[in-house]
């Protein structure tokens, strides 16, 4: 039989801990390719059931899905200054398109004869090669607005990679949208961040931070960045998502014009929003522990596993009956369950590995319960258990269910609320960063200030929070005027 898989304790060693249970819960494995990894089916499974409800709210605000080439001519990044120096040092570069046997025939190399007429950028992001595209789709006011989004891999050359956090190839998705006036694509930039909001509260129960990213922490190419921030539990801020609003620069860089109603031709206004894979990592850094994941019923790919104990194959029949009976009517509520009688594995070592596995509820019946028409329940966010009536208890889970899915939220929530405070000075500021969390300070908005605040202290600006206070101040570090608190975190 397989041994249990044991964790390093997070309060021992935090990234080990991280990593550990990355492995260990099969969510994932570095794979051959350095940098990259291979998202296994359990976690793949959690993937696409974020993806599935993405998928579902952006289609509800009028968006729809295309796809769009994984190559983008390299003439196209030079046409957007900023984008170009914000990705350079990020980008892969296809330089041929043929291999050939080598002298000796033991091995092949690049054809010097096949060079390609122009290198080729593996996508890094897709405004480019889109806005290109978009001049093509956008002649009228009548063929606005575009609100398009894309699920995709990109690749970003990284030299310090860490699973789902941060690898040189990644899934995400990317909206890319083209508006008549400055309003409607400001508009669309922050609905758009209310969906991520939504998304990451009431379906990852991990609760975020809206704001604006300072001007050195924004999007390249981008007039104003909204984000989402996130507290993991070892004190770290997490960028969970982003909602960029890019003002005419791409309009401009590819000249995609429209007429408008007065017969007239403007630039078009953009937006461009995305999460990835690194929400995998928040979704582990946020609630997990040190007997594994603890996962959100409502992402979770098994929301109640049920696990026979018996003594023989009799006993085992009569809890089948039962609770394959039971399993139907569970499917019936739209709930994903498992009843793994599997004879390969003792009910110790399953109980571990749901655990493991953060499976929200476990039930646990053997032959006495059958007698006594009970069952045992298990909830994964506070391992609490609990003997119940077997009769209806579908409806005690539906329950349990969503009481798990608040209690998870609400823990994430007591400890970002636990590590956030209010720091008036730089000392002040120096001694707390050391002890992680959101430091709330007054800052005299320049980029010189937030440069020695990073350089000092490691900490940068999450963001400038959008239902900060009114509250003007004096910068920490400079003494000059401060238009109001931002919040300083260090982060993954």
């Amino acid at each position: 039989m397989a041994e249990l898989k044991e964790l390093t304790s997070s309060e021992d060693n935090y990234s080990q801990w991280y990593n550990d249970l990355v492995v260990k819960a099969d969510l994932a494995e570095n794979s051959a390719v350095r940098g990259c990894m291979v998202i296994k089916p359990y976690g793949y499974a959690i993937w696409e059931k974020m993806q599935a409800e993405l998928d579902r709210m952006f289609k509800q605000t009028g968006h729809v899905n295309a796809y769009f080439p994984l190559f983008i001519p390299k003439s196209f990044f030079s046409k957007e200054a900023e984008h170009v120096e914000g990705f350079a040092k990020e980008c892969a570069v296809v330089t041929h398109y043929r291999l050939r046997t080598n002298a000796s025939k033991t091995g092949v190399e690049v054809d010097p004869a096949a060079k390609l007429e122009e290198e080729l950028i593996v996508r890094p992001t897709s405004e480019t090669i889109i806005w290109s595209t978009y001049k093509n789709w956008i002649q009228s006011y009548r063929d606005l607005p575009v609100l398009v989004n894309q699920w995709a891999n990109v690749v970003r050359w990284e030299m310090r990679t860490r699973l789902f956090l941060r690898t040189t190839e990644f899934l995400w998705q990317e909206g890319h949208t083209a508006h008549a006036t400055e309003q409607e694509a400001m508009q669309e930039a922050q609905r758009m961040l209310e969906v991520y909001s939504d998304f990451a509260e009431n379906f990852m129960a991990m609760p975020v931070i809206k704001g604006i990213k300072s001007a050195n922490e924004r999007f390249a190419g981008a007039t104003e960045t909204f984000c989402i921030e996130a507290m993991m539990q070892d004190g770290k801020a997490l960028q969970s998502g982003t909602s960029h609003f890019l003002g005419q620069n791409f309009a401009k860089a590819f000249d995609v014009q429209y007429i408008n109603k007065e017969n007239k031709l403007e630039y078009v206004w953009a937006t461009s929003w995305g999460v990835s894979t690194r929400l995998m990592g928040a979704l582990i850094m946020a609630h997990s522990d040190n007997n594994g994941l603890v996962l959100p019923p409502k992402l979770a790919p098994v929301q109640v596993v049920i696990v026979p104990i018996y003594k023989n194959d009799e006993q085992l029949q009569k809890i089948s009956e039962k609770v394959n009976a039971l399993v139907e009517r569970l499917k019936a509520l739209n709930i994903s369950v498992k009843f793994d009688n599997s004879d390969n594995k003792k009910p110790g070592w399953k109980f571990a590995e749901y655990e493991l596995k953060g499976v929200p509820v476990r039930l646990a019946i053997g032959a006495r319960d059958l007698e006594n028409g009970t069952v045992e329940i298990m909830r994964r966010d506070t391992l609490e258990k609990e003997t119940v009536a077997f009769e209806n208890i579908e409806n005690n889970i539906v329950a349990l269910l969503d009481e798990i899915q608040k209690n998870i939220f609400l823990k994430a929530f007591n400890f970002r609320a636990s590590v956030t405070r209010e720091v008036n000075s730089y000392e002040e500021f120096k001694v707390e960063i050391e002890k992680g969390g959101f430091l709330s300070a007054h800052w005299d908005g320049t980029s010189e200030t937030e440069d020695k605040i990073k350089a000092d202290t490691k900490a940068t600006i999450r963001c400038i929070p959008l239902d900060r206070k009114e509250e003007k101040g004096i910068c920490m570090v400079t003494g000059k005027r401060s238009e109001g608190r931002v919040l300083f975190a260090r982060s993954y």
